[in-house]
């Protein structure tokens, strides 16, 4: 397990998890495909990093992003299919830091802090979007980095 140290209240540190369940939730959707997507929380004690929702492979992104909340933060993995500029079926994982402008600033802060730890437990991600509105992880968006490549 690896943890995050985030320093608030009184100088004692703050320690967030993640737990084998949640890398392994992302290994499913690297190695297996089993899901589409998966969006992780930090808990209400702030002690882990959990998995909140999966979803299945036939979902589309339309679900994935209903599935996020519009005034809460949260990171989430999406394993985007397409067909590159070459004509190629290529696969991409983006790891997306969703953090709305209507979302506490306690919350902002406690995503931010933690981000680039979690990030970093998820070998294989490709891509790595910070979104504080929908415009900033469109679809196209998605589909235009994956084409750089």
């Amino acid at each position: 397990m690896v943890a995050a140290v985030l320093p608030w209240g009184g100088g004692s540190p703050a320690w967030i998890e993640v737990p084998e369940k949640s890398k392994s939730a992302f290994m499913e959707l690297k190695r297996r495909k089993v899901h589409r997507y998966v969006i992780f929380k930090i808990d209400d004690r702030r002690e882990e990093i959990v998995v909140e929702k999966t979803g299945a492979p036939g979902e589309s992104y339309d679900d994935f992003t209903a599935s996020l909340p519009a005034d809460d933060c949260r990171y989430a993995v999406y394993d985007l299919d397409f067909v590159s500029d070459d004509n190629c079926r290529k696969s991409k994982i983006f790891f997306i830091s969703w953090s709305p402008s209507v979302s506490r600033i306690r919350a902002k802060t406690i995503y931010a802090v933690s981000r680039n730890q979690f990030r970093h437990e998820l070998d294989g991600v490709h891509f790595e979007i910070q979104a504080t509105d929908p415009d900033d992880m469109d679809l196209e968006v998605l589909r235009g980095r994956a084409n750089r490549t």
